[in-house]
């Protein structure tokens, strides 16, 4: 699906006329002839994030590809990995300093502590990006549905990794080809989502194994640089 490279800290994911839909900080949809994944360094402050991504884009030797989505992260992208399967590719970076768990909350949550320098909005030295693209031409509801897919796969294999479902800065890019063999779904029971989920589940696997090959990842929140405790119990409703 991408040709794939990396330099100074970016990961580029290129197929040309790509559609790509995003969750990041430039997100929604739009097409562009590459996507692109960026580290931060330790007590970035920067919240000109369309400018600064431009500036790493170009030290890069990336700029003629301007117009892609980027997502931002504090994993360096040494860590990258990624897995392909039929007509789905997906690459992911993971990291756990800054989890969101679920349950356990005690009721009045906490909010996350940047590291030193960071603004609150920037992601710290954590956060679990996916790039997810299919070779297929998805339909308009199918696209956003893979966002889903992949989100879905992304929480149920660190809550089987970790014990987390995420973390707050998590974000996904789900990407298809507008030319490809038309796909009116991308559900777990397609093809194409079947393989989205294998092939998040597996990039994400291989990105903790190296991002952690040398140390252990966080048990609780209370055990994490940063990290937010979920509420406690919400009220319920009947409509």
């Amino acid at each position: 699906m991408f040709e794939t490279a990396v330099s100074e800290g970016v990961t580029r994911l290129r197929r040309p006329g790509t559609r790509w839909l995003s969750t990041g900080f430039d997100g929604g949809e739009r097409v562009a002839d590459a996507a692109y994944n960026v580290t931060v360094p330790e007590g970035w402050d920067r919240t000109d994030l369309a400018a600064y991504v431009a500036e790493r884009r170009a030290e890069a030797g990336f700029d003629g590809d301007a117009d892609g989505p980027a997502l931002l992260t504090g994993v360096a992208q040494r860590h990258a990995r990624g897995a392909r399967a039929g007509p789905v590719e997906a690459v992911a970076t993971a990291g756990l300093s800054n989890p969101a768990p679920l349950v356990g909350g005690s009721g009045t949550g906490r909010d996350p502590e940047p590291a030193d320098g960071d603004a609150p909005d920037t992601p710290p030295t954590g956060t679990v990006n996916v790039v997810v693209g299919t070779a297929r031409s998805l339909a308009p509801g199918a696209l956003p549905n893979l966002v889903a897919v992949a989100a879905e796969a992304k929480a149920a294999t660190l809550l089987r990794e970790t014990g987390f479902p995420g973390t707050t800065t998590d974000a996904v890019v789900a990407a298809c080809d507008p030319d490809g063999e038309r796909a009116a779904f991308s559900g777990s029971g397609t093809e194409v989502g079947r393989a989205a989920r294998a092939c998040v589940r597996d990039a994400l696997r291989a990105s903790l194994q190296s991002r952690y090959a040398d140390e252990a990842t966080p048990e609780s929140v209370a055990d994490a640089r940063h990290g937010v405790e979920p509420l406690g119990e919400t009220e319920v409703f009947e409509p």
